[in-house]
């Protein structure tokens, strides 16, 4: 049923149906990714109505902690970070069924007592047997969370179950992680969670090119001259040595985000929007990109720099990071889809930390006209149009044209035609991790990567991972607050063409 809203804009939004009464339980409860995210995003869907009527969570950690002292945690978690005033009657709402128990799967007898706050929480809140699990832990332990709640699957209700980023650490691991899901759970109950699938714009792609008819038949290499794809972090590695010298920036954004962000842009037609029929089409996209060559590749390591004024330390000499560390912060490459509409158009890519700006685009750029006649008149050299998704921040979608300046001659300038999320609909985008749960709930996987895709994006890793072990670059190679090596700028140069700065 639609519900009504204030804003004129929205008319015509409706809420998605509820998902089934069930009980979340998060692993990993006291890290910060369920502070500054998974509370949040639960606190958010409980103000707006979202979550089923009978709902429970579990948070589960080593930590000692009682489920009051959980629940102030999280209350102060929602109050810092979530995106909706704080509001006493939506949090006593939600923390009425809000459980922590602490565990260590080392200690059978502390599985027992999971098992048992379970037990007695769905008959306390009705949810029926219904579980989703949200492994929000270290990857090194996500097989063994995985074994552990599949030996203890009830014959009731439905059971889903969510992994967090990365599936794995190379190919080998990723199927090894696979083959002990595939013991107690089917591809239908797993939900491999990638944030970057839930944000709006990327979804916006989709509907960019679907459901307009002026974008999707030059949506190709006749006319599309090649796409750049940038995800940008100002920040560093935030005290995750630990994480990073092992994933480094191919594993951490790479092999999931950057890929699936490809695969989105480059995709056929989907027969519908069911998760299955998305899913074939973007799989297709990857098992047609082939191994880029050692020169279509670059990487690079921060040295020290300055971010907004600031003077921030080189990676080497972040806590916890090796002083000689061969860990990659940037990287670079130039993809290929050897396909019919993409066949010899660039996919140009890359992705870094400590960049001079935050900033996740998708930039296509077309073809020049072939004969502009007023070209000479100009003062300044035509540029081609170029269409731009924002993913983030400054959410939107922004073509640049060429238009005549006022006044007497035919000089010609490149504007820009902008779409802003915020501007047009008056109302806070969700956070991707709301629509994500509510998803999983109501097993919609089409925003979720499924295992083909993460064998095609290790694959491709892998090989490039291979390549790099046969030498050694000389690293730091950019200072912080810059766009990286100079060789990724010289991957487009090559080719006569530049990255764009804004």
């Amino acid at each position: 049923m639609a519900v009504a809203q204030e804003n004129p804009l929205l008319e015509g939004l409706e809420s998605r149906r509820a998902p089934d009464d069930c009980i979340l339980v998060i692993f990993g409860a006291s890290g910060d990714l369920t502070k500054r995210k998974l509370f949040p995003a639960l606190y958010s869907l409980a103000y707006r109505r979202l979550l089923p009527e009978h709902f429970a969570v579990v948070g589960v950690a080593r930590t000692e902690e009682t489920d009051d002292e959980f629940r102030d945690r999280m209350k102060e978690a929602v109050q810092q970070f979530s995106r909706d005033d704080f509001r006493e009657d939506v949090w006593e709402l939600l923390a009425s069924g809000i459980r922590y128990v602490a565990l260590d799967f080392a200690d059978e007898n502390r599985e027992d007592r999971l098992s048992k706050t379970l037990t007695e929480l769905e008959k306390e809140r009705e949810t029926g047997g219904n579980r989703v699990y949200y492994l929000a832990t270290p990857p090194a332990v996500f097989e063994t969370v995985v074994r552990a709640v599949g030996k203890r699957r009830s014959g009731q209700g439905w059971v889903r179950l969510i992994i967090e980023k990365p599936f794995g650490h190379d190919l080998a691991s990723a199927l090894s992680l696979q083959k002990a899901i595939e013991e107690y759970f089917e591809e239908r109950e797993v939900f491999r969670i990638d944030h970057y699938l839930g944000k709006e714009t990327v979804q916006n792609m989709l509907a960019l090119r679907f459901a307009n008819g002026i974008f999707e038949p030059i949506w190709n290499r006749q006319f599309v001259d090649h796409i750049q794809i940038t995800v940008a972090e100002t920040m560093g590695i935030e005290a995750r040595a630990g994480y990073y010298e092992q994933a480094g920036a191919i594993r951490d954004i790479f092999q999931n985000h950057m890929l699936q962000l490809v695969a989105i842009t480059a995709m056929e037609p989907p027969i519908d929007f069911t998760a299955d029929s998305v899913r074939n089409e973007k799989v297709k996209v990857l098992r047609a990109m082939h191994t880029p060559g050692p020169k279509s590749v670059v990487r690079g390591q921060y040295g020290r720099g300055y971010i907004e004024g600031e003077e921030v330390p080189a990676y080497r000499e972040e806590a916890g990071v090796d002083p000689n560390s061969m860990t990659e912060t940037y990287v670079a490459a130039k993809l290929y889809v050897d396909n019919w509409r993409w066949a010899d158009t660039p996919f140009y890519v890359r992705t870094g930390k400590r960049l001079a700006r935050r900033e996740t685009t998708i930039a296509i750029q077309f073809k020049r006209a072939p004969h502009p006649p007023f070209e000479e008149l100009s003062a300044e050299p035509l540029k081609p149009n170029v269409l731009i998704v924002h993913v983030q921040p400054d959410e939107g979608v922004s073509l640049a044209i060429g238009v005549k300046v006022p006044g007497q001659g035919m000089t010609i300038r490149t504007v820009h035609m902008d779409f802003l999320y915020g501007g047009a609909f008056r109302t806070g985008l969700p956070e991707a991790y709301e629509r994500l749960i509510v998803d999983a709930m109501l097993g919609d996987a089409t925003l979720f990567t499924r295992i083909d895709e993460v064998q095609e994006q290790w694959a491709l890793v892998d090989a490039i991972v291979a390549a790099w072990a046969r030498d050694r670059p000389a690293f730091p190679n950019y200072a912080a607050g810059t766009w990286g090596p100079t060789a990724g700028d010289e991957l487009m140069e090559r080719d006569g063409r530049a990255w764009r700065r804004r």
